[in-house]
């Protein structure tokens, strides 16, 4: 009997293994594939080049909406993904960085070109008039709010997520503020290896 007990036990792991491993990678962010928002994007980078997320194709693309006046998340933010640029090291030409921004009253591509390459220089700039920022930040169902501050200047409350695409151009993972660079490393290497 103990026999019979062994041998299912046995079989029951194999299957279960077999189980685990057919529903892919263990990615430690959120997938979301599937997700009906966030299909395209359609503004120009700080070079003055007008761009879609299908000039990418090919490559894991991560994009973050921010602006350049932000005193916290967008700089963080910034920062890990230029460390996970440096931890992929040449795999890191397989990956392309937009930041995306919500201010394009201040941000001007002059100054997304001063900016957004100072964290690391194959990271691109977005921008578009207001309409459509509005238009693209609709479309990945971020939250934008232009906050009075002292002597006429502003804040932009905004929504602090990160939205990355597998090779194939489909949206697949969404990190949450707070979540590390090495969270997005593990799960950015699991996207370059798929096949």
């Amino acid at each position: 009997m103990r026999r019979v007990a062994a041998g299912f036990i046995f079989v029951l792991a194999a299957f279960t293994a077999g189980c685990n491993s057919s529903r892919g990678p263990a990615f430690q962010l959120t997938d979301i594939i599937g997700a009906d928002f966030g299909r395209d994007i359609r503004l120009t980078d700080h070079s003055g080049k007008p761009r879609a997320l299908a000039d990418f194709k090919g490559k894991v693309v991560v994009a973050f909406f921010g602006y350049t006046h932000c005193p916290d998340v967008c700089p963080v933010t910034l920062s890990e993904l230029a460390s996970v640029a440096k931890d992929l090291a040449k795999d890191a030409e397989r990956m392309q960085v937009l930041f995306i921004t919500v201010d394009p009253e201040r941000d001007t591509p002059d100054v997304l070109s001063k900016y957004v390459p100072a964290f690391n220089p194959t990271f691109l700039g977005l921008y578009g008039d207001p309409e459509a920022t509005a238009r693209t930040a609709k479309e990945f169902k971020v939250f934008v709010n232009k906050q009075p501050a002292a002597a006429g200047s502003y804040s932009v409350d905004h929504s602090a997520g990160t939205y990355i695409y597998d090779p194939a151009g489909r949206l697949r993972l969404f990190a949450s503020y707070g979540q590390g660079a090495p969270k997005m490393l593990h799960d950015i290497r699991l996207l370059l290896q798929a096949p």
